[in-house]
Formats: structure tokens, sequence, C-alpha cells
């Protein structure tokens, strides 16, 4: 029982966005979880310890003890909140965030995109299918946002490097147009990473076999999408998507009104 206890409370605090977060009532929502849950835990670890040990429970002494464990546990877990709004709301000022990777858009766009994704992330591809054409149509062909796509792999996802190589070895073919139309290749296909569906994609978008089998096979770009991860890291990035809009870090697979907001901001300066 304690073991589902666990798992209710990590899996309502984790998968809540911040941005619904700072909303009152799914605020108040989280935290009648957090005090039903530790009640439980704190009565349980009690009574069941008191028992291994031949204790008598006292009515007393477990109020007091459930009462200082959901004080704790709130606040561990309003600390967290608070310090996971400052992360997602900090400012990186000055700093080219660009690097040479591949572009859409004008590249003297007066705002920039940086979006640091993960080809076997569930939620970038969400982000790819729900966003990004609407940013597109409004303001990346329009000439107002310059869209920069950097590799940022995550552990465990061992296709992710492979396929990051692959979209290089197209652009190296085939430029930033091939890059993307590669990118697209692999969203739209998600979850198919395998080295021949990469290489089909790679012909399915033009670039010539031979040169894409050789850079590919010399695992040419893996110091590239390396760097771009530890530029990523160096940035406060923890997990994918995580986009910069004129340095303004915006986290997580956000919708089409959460960029309008920072774009319009921008392109009123």
């Amino acid at each position: 029982m304690l073991l589902a206890v666990f798992f209710f409370i990590d899996y309502n605090v984790s998968e809540i966005n911040p941005n619904f977060m700072a909303k009152k009532k799914t605020f108040n929502s989280l935290m009648a979880s957090i005090i039903f849950a530790s009640i439980i835990i704190s009565a349980s670890l009690i009574f069941f310890g008191m028992q291994l040990s031949g204790t008598e429970v006292n009515e007393e002494d477990l109020q007091a003890a459930i009462s200082i464990g959901i004080d704790k546990y709130i606040d561990d877990k309003q600390n967290e909140y608070e310090n996971s709004q400052a992360a997602a709301n900090e400012p990186i000022l000055d700093v080219d965030l660009t690097d040479d990777d591949a572009f859409l858009g004008d590249k003297d766009a007066p705002v920039t995109i940086v979006e640091f994704s993960d080809y076997q992330c569930p939620y970038c591809e969400r982000f790819w299918a729900e966003t990004l054409p609407e940013l597109e149509e409004k303001y990346i062909n329009t000439g107002k946002v310059k869209f920069v796509f950097r590799d940022f792999p995550l552990s465990g996802h061992a296709r992710a490097i492979p396929a990051a190589v692959a979209a290089e070895c197209v652009s190296e073919d085939l430029g930033d147009e091939g890059y993307y139309a590669m990118h697209d290749e692999m969203f739209e296909n998600f979850g198919k990473l395998t080295d021949e569906d990469l290489l089909g994609f790679a012909l399915a978008v033009g670039a010539d076999e031979a040169s894409f089998v050789e850079c590919y096979a010399d695992q040419r770009f893996v110091a590239e999408a390396q760097a771009d991860l530890q530029d990523g890291a160096k940035y406060g990035v923890t997990g994918t998507p995580a986009f910069f809009v004129n340095g303004q870090r915006l986290v997580g697979a956000q919708p089409f009104t959460a960029f309008e907001e920072l774009i319009e901001a921008e392109l009123a300066k």
C-alpha cells in the first residue's frame, strides 16, 4: 500500500505543468493530494513501526507526528515548485545560443527561438505536430522569427544520437532545407529510428545514398550532438523540449499562445 501511495504522489507532482500549477485551482488540488497522501504515509509508518517494536500506539503522538510530516512535505514541495518557477523564468542574457545549427526563417529576424530537443522525446514530437506549424505560419515564414534546432539527447534514449547524426549527415549534403526535411521525416514517423529507418528517411528527402552512408558510418557528427548537449546543460536545460525566445527560457511542449506572448513582447520592444 505504501508503494502505491508513493507512486500516487510522484505521479501527480511530476505530471503537473508548472504553468498550470500557478493557477489557484490546480495548486489547491495538488495540495489536497499531498495532504491526503502524507496522512496515509505518516500514519502507516508510525502504526507499523510501533506494531513491529511492540510499542502501544499513542493517539496524541500519532497526531503530532502526522502534523509534522504534512508540514515538512508541503514545505519541501512548495520549495521545489518555487525553484522550478524561478529557473523557468530566468532569462539568459548576452549569450549566443544558436551556435552554427540549422535554422528556419530569416537569419536576421528580430526574434530568435532556440529549441533543445530529442528525436525520441514524445513531448518534442507533440511540439512539432501541434505548435511548430502555427509558429511557421505566423512568425517564421513572415520573417519575424528565426528558429534554431539543437540536439539534447537524453540518457536512456539510445537512438537520439544516431538520429541527430543522420540529420546532420543530410544537412551536409542538402543544407538547412535538407536538415529540416529529415527532421520532419523523423518526427512524422516517430519511434522509427533504426539504421534502416534513418537511411530510408534520408533517401526520401533526396540525400545521396553513398554520401549519407559514409557520413553515418563514420559517426561524423557525434561530437556536434554532444556539444549541443553540453551547451544546453550549461544554459540550464534539464529536459526536452526546452526553448529560448530571445534568451527567455520556456520549458516543455508549450501551446502556441505561450510562444505568441513572448514573441509579441519582443517585437514590441
